[in-house]
């Protein structure tokens, strides 16, 4: 679990454990494979899924343009990172959502 929360302190230092927490259980097994564990922003198939799966089905925003923009803007912030982790991704999506305090 430190390992999540550091990285996603790279981003926002005042990041809460607990909101990690919930995402790392949301997320379960798919952590254990390093692939799954990872977004690739380059690859259009990952960028759906994140925005079905994690924006739409679990944030609740069904306004694709807004998930959209959201997903970019978090690709675009991470864009030094080679490997984004997922944990970190989805947590900074929630973020520029505004929907932190709904996980």
């Amino acid at each position: 679990m430190s390992e999540y929360i550091e990285d996603v302190r790279r981003y926002d230092a005042g990041a809460d454990p607990a909101v990690v927490e919930k995402i790392v259980k949301h997320l379960g097994v798919a952590l254990r494979s390093r692939d799954a564990s990872l977004v690739a922003m380059s690859d259009p198939t990952e960028v759906e899924r994140v925005r079905k799966s994690w924006v739409e089905k679990k944030l609740g925003v069904a306004d694709v343009d807004k998930a959209n923009a959201a997903i970019q803007s978090v690709g675009e912030l991470m864009k030094g990172d080679r490997d984004k982790q997922r944990v970190t991704f989805y947590y900074l999506t929630a973020k520029a959502l505004g929907k932190l305090e709904s996980l």
